[in-house]
């Protein structure tokens, strides 16, 4: 089940792992886990996530009332 959409986001971004690893100080192998929706971001790092890419938090999360997007 795809939960966030951080992969996509980096990619809008053009941006990589290793870079956003390097950024929040967690290990590249946990951002490419997050980024196959394995596991899920806390929401504290999903905000720092947000923060280094200049996003809204909303922008990394697939919407759940698909009527609203």
């Amino acid at each position: 089940m795809e939960i966030n959409r951080i992969k996509v986001a980096l990619a809008e971004t053009r941006k990589k792992n290793k870079w956003l690893a390097e950024k929040i100080g967690k290990d590249e192998s946990t951002i490419s886990q997050w980024c196959t929706n394995a596991r899920q971001p806390s929401l504290e790092n999903l905000l720092k996530i947000a923060d280094v890419l200049k996003l809204d938090i909303r922008d990394l999360l697939y919407p759940t009332n698909k009527s609203d997007s």
